[in-house]
């Protein structure tokens, strides 16, 4: 066994920080929060299977709340640390910043670079429990309240609970997440399940076992063919135009490369890239690589085919991707993502890897399989040819663009400066009036929606382009669509939804959202996208002081707050107001609680799982009933109603 002890953990210098400000490593306190304190302790496992040792990994949803993750990797070091005079284990649970991922000598390839993730879970939970197994040895350590350890140490070491075989080693963590940071404490167990068939599909051959002991489900979950399975499965409802997905995987230097891809009849192209098991929504430097291949492979092919003539220009990119469902995964030893939330891939050695063995061997593959080259490159003829026909229609419409006339609607800003420049997309002309009042006219502009936009879903870029209220959007933000999308020349930095707190509002932000994410990806990746937060509640409560009682007033802006300000605030509440639309806030109140800068909350809308988002806005917005049908039934014991 590769020689693994407290030597190997780096510091590099708690606790307090990250139950004041969780959102900084976590994303929220919603639900995706909650479940990702899940993903960080599951990619310790993870990262011990590609490391060569882990072969199975047990997820059990208890009965009491918790949740147990138990994997049968090395098991964390317990020997004392060097510098801290610890033990090791306590180091990485305790410490931000400490883990084994930081010098190459443990783990050649890691998803988990920082050394946050193990301290972060542990600072947000009430209750932790730690079991290692190592050199015939059971230990555990405890910690409580955010990380407080509770285990006294024998001597500098973690006291022994058991014993085991030698070979039996591992990491056992038990936790109970802290429901006074937490929205809900409460683990949706299909949101589980669904992560770890991913998991299983990206770790060929990785035994996951899931058990939920409160429905009482048991679960297991191991792919002998990895991501060629995983096209399969998201082809799976689909029209596909060759039976077996094509599955290719070679190594340039030190980066290993997997890609798996299947042709559809959907017009549009779905490409999943993984760095380490990570999934990188943004894609990056990788997905370049297969782009480039690809469409250098299938011209090359087309040409010597007689597909094109010599007369025909070259098929576009899109032409070839037409269809195309593809998960592209990488090995890489040292990553470089760009920004903390790892959503894009910046290595330059990742294209150039990605693109050598797409081209040897898609190559070596089409050379034995000319059958299914032909229907790919019928396929692109196809979309080529439809592009021709197309381009000087839509040419056309996109022209009419110039000829908008945003004056009767956009309330500009006088500021020219797109990075201090926002615009607030708002429901309905009454809520717009008192949003027009209350903004800060150098820097806020507004625009007033009449009505709900067109559900652009399954929807042509000629068919959107005639409806009114969405011409008006994309000429306001001046930064184009499809082809000609330039978001150098977006004039806002951010674009902010403000509807109402009720159904219609909320529809009103999916149909946005969906044309967002449709039409103008780069937007919401960006970081452009935002929701507005007004306060649903208004609480006035007394306050006694100096032997006198005074009134003060105080914004919430959900019922978690509202039932927390109750149990934990100790003031008597005079009376609460509810707060069901825009309209019903003065422009005093709007500004100081949803356009002032320093004092509102946005949320910013992002991508977290490509996969995910693709299959719920289809689902949701398309207009195949079924599914959505169960989605609703599944997903209704989770809703909150309001009446």
């Amino acid at each position: 066994m590769e020689q693994y002890s407290g030597n190997q953990i780096v510091v590099l210098e708690g606790l307090e920080a990250v139950r004041k400000r969780p959102g900084m490593y976590i994303g929220s306190t919603g639900p995706r929060g909650l479940h990702h304190l899940i993903w960080e302790i599951l990619d310790n496992g993870i990262d011990e299977h590609l490391a060569g040792y882990c072969t199975q990994i047990d997820v059990t949803l208890r009965k009491d709340g918790g949740i147990e993750i138990v994997d049968n990797g090395r098991g964390i070091p317990v020997d004392p640390h060097p510098t801290k005079k610890i033990p090791s284990v306590r180091v990485v649970y305790t410490i931000l910043h400490a883990g084994g991922k930081f010098d190459g000598s443990v783990y050649k390839v890691s998803g988990g670079l920082h050394g946050v993730g193990a301290s972060v879970v542990n600072a947000l939970s009430k209750h932790m429990i730690v079991e290692i197994k190592r050199d015939g040895k059971i230990y555990r350590d405890e910690y409580v309240n955010g990380g407080h350890p509770i285990i006294e140490l024998e001597n500098g070491m973690l006291p022994v609970i058991g014993k085991c075989n030698k070979s039996d080693t591992g990491t056992k963590i038990i936790f109970y997440p802290d429901d006074t940071i937490f929205e809900t404490v409460e683990f949706k167990s299909e949101t589980i399940q669904k992560k770890l068939k991913e998991i299983a599909f990206l770790n060929k051959n990785l035994l996951i076992n899931f058990k939920d002991e409160k429905l009482n489900i048991s679960k297991s979950y191991i792919e002998q063919f990895g991501i060629k399975s995983f096209v399969s499965y998201l082809t799976r409802d689909m029209n596909v135009l060759h039976k077996e997905p094509i599955y290719l995987e070679g190594k340039s230097g030190d980066i290993e490369v997997e890609i798996a891809f299947q042709y559809t009849d959907n017009f549009n192209e779905q490409i999943n890239s993984y760095c380490n098991r990570i999934n990188v929504v943004d894609g990056g430097t990788l997905v370049t690589g297969f782009k480039t291949g690809l469409t250098r492979i299938m011209n090359q092919y087309a040409r010597e085919l007689n597909v094109l003539k010599d007369k025909d220009d070259n098929f576009d990119g899109k032409d070839i991707r037409n269809g195309i469902v593809a998960i592209v995964s990488i090995k890489h030893p040292d990553p470089q993502f760009e920004g903390q939330t790892k959503t894009k891939l910046g290595n330059t050695d990742a294209k150039s890897a990605v693109e050598e063995v797409f081209s040897t061997e898609s190559q070596r593959w089409f050379d034995k399989n000319v059958e299914v080259l032909r229907v790919i490159l019928d396929n692109s003829m196809k979309s080529f040819n439809a592009r021709k026909a197309g381009d000087k229609a839509r040419n056309a419409v996109l022209k009419q663009l110039n000829d908008v006339d945003t004056r009767s609607k956009l309330a500009s800003c006088s500021s020219k400066k797109p990075e201090e420049c926002e615009l607030y997309i708002v429901e309905g002309d009454s809520a717009g009036g008192t949003v027009k009042t209350a903004r800060n006219r150098r820097t806020q502009a507004f625009l007033p929606l009449r009505g709900k936009i067109l559900n652009v879903e399954k929807a042509s870029l000629e068919k959107i382009l005639v409806n009114n209220e969405i011409k008006t959007m994309i000429a306001a933000f001046g930064c184009g669509i499809g082809d000609d999308f330039d978001i150098t020349k977006l004039r806002y930095d951010k674009i902010i939804i403000l509807t109402d707190a009720d159904v219609d509002g909320a529809h009103i932000s999916t149909l946005l959202l969906t044309f967002f994410y449709r039409f103008m990806p780069q937007l919401i990746l960006e970081g452009k996208i935002y929701r507005g937060m007004p306060p649903l509640y208004k609480v006035d409560y007394e306050v006694s002081g100096k032997g006198k009682k005074s009134k003060k007033s105080e914004y919430l802006f959900n019922d978690f707050e509202l039932e927390k300000f109750r149990k934990t605030s100790g003031h008597k509440i005079l009376s609460l107001q509810r707060y069901k639309g825009l309209g019903e806030m003065d422009a005093n109140q709007l500004w100081e609680t949803t356009l002032n800068p320093e004092t509102r909350i946005l949320a910013q809308i992002s991508i977290s799982d490509n996969i995910e988002a693709d299959e719920i806005t289809t689902t949701l917005m398309s207009s195949n009933v079924p599914p959505r049908r169960t989605f609703i039934m599944e997903e209704a014991k989770y809703a909150r109603l309001d009446v």
